[in-house]
């Protein structure tokens, strides 16, 4: 099996990124894109990121999930902490987060550790999922084996015959993480390969200095 894929080629021209032009703080930064994406509304799920983590094997694993909610702080996903991803941050908090927006032609790759949010927290936003939503992530034994897709289906049958009359709590294997970013890059796509690349990094004294970044 052989594909060439030299020919595929985009010329990146629709916007420009310069330091006299952004704020102290990456975080402003961040949500000032989050919003300008959003308002261009042919991007489906705006808040989809892919979160890398190194694994319990030794080798790093990316997989999208989707951003609940960003603050001062960080940024907020939710999961199975008894997932192979859980299981990682569990043994290495050290993990990256990334955003590309193709219809903005804009990257953004964050650097962070990921801490449990607050129980009620948790609590708070599973109670606002869904009842499918909330009985799947009682159902699933994330990122384990399971025999057959009819196994989930059965399960799930039979959750929703015991929970019938009664609340669906949030099971204690899942809830959110906190990101806490350390290094922040804002990629934006330019004409001729020549992009636009600021990174902002946490110094000792946990103030932001934002550098340039070829290319």
């Amino acid at each position: 099996m052989n594909k060439n894929l030299g020919d595929y080629r985009k010329s990146y021209e629709k916007s420009e990124l310069s330091e006299n032009s952004v704020p102290n703080n990456p975080m402003q930064l961040f949500q000032s894109w989050f919003y300008e994406v959003e308002q261009m509304e042919v991007v489906d799920e705006v808040n989809a990121m892919s979160v890398s983590t190194i694994g319990l094997d030794g080798f790093p694993k990316t997989r999208v999930v989707l951003l609940k909610e960003y603050t001062h702080e960080g940024f907020i996903f939710y999961t199975n902490y008894e997932s192979e991803k859980g299981k990682a941050i569990a043994a290495n908090s050290n993990i990256c987060i990334s955003f590309f927006w193709h219809s903005a032609e804009r990257q953004i790759i964050i650097k962070g550790k990921a801490e449990k949010i607050a129980p009620n927290k948790s609590d708070g936003y599973f109670e606002s999922r869904p009842e499918g939503s909330r009985l799947g992530a009682i159902v699933s034994d994330q990122s384990q084996v399971i025999p057959s897709r009819k196994y989930l289906e059965d399960k799930l049958k039979a959750l929703e015959a015991e929970y019938e009359s009664k609340s669906i709590e949030r099971p204690d294997y899942w809830g959110g993480y906190l990101v806490r970013p350390v290094e922040m890059e804002f990629w934006q796509g330019r004409a001729n390969r020549l992009h636009d690349r600021l990174r902002y990094k946490l110094d000792s004294d946990f103030n932001w200095v934002m550098e340039r970044l070829a290319p």
